[in-house]
């Protein structure tokens, strides 16, 4: 029998640049486009972003910032890979009191990231 995931909270993030933002945030944090919605003129008005079993979305005239957290299996490959990237990063790669080893970056745009082992 499978399960299929049901998903309860999709993040919004801003963006001035979602074609840009897409490219860096696969290149810099792994994400996976998962939809991706264009005008007529090929601007992106919508697009939905995953890693893992989560999502996010993003698209032209959003103006709020964001913070989110992303549960990753390996911090310190991620960390690596954010920092190779250019990552502005908030919080360098640590370990918790409460059992997870976590990081804290900014994206083009502002937005917050937290990339961690913790899983709620």
């Amino acid at each position: 029998m499978t399960s299929e995931v049901r998903r309860t909270f999709y993040p919004l993030i801003a963006t001035a640049d979602p074609e840009r933002s897409m490219e860096w945030l696969e290149k810099a944090f792994g994400f996976v486009p998962h939809e991706v919605h264009r005008d007529g003129s090929g601007t992106i008005v919508h697009a939905e972003m995953g890693y893992d079993t989560g999502l996010f979305m993003f698209g032209a005239g959003v103006h709020v910032k964001a913070a989110v957290y992303v549960a990753i299996d390996d911090p310190d490959e991620h960390h690596a890979r954010a920092k190779a990237a250019g990552a502005e990063i908030l919080r360098e790669l640590a370990d918790t009191d409460y059992g997870s080893r976590d990081y804290a970056a900014r994206d083009l745009d502002g937005n917050e990231w937290y990339f961690g082992a913790y899983r709620p």
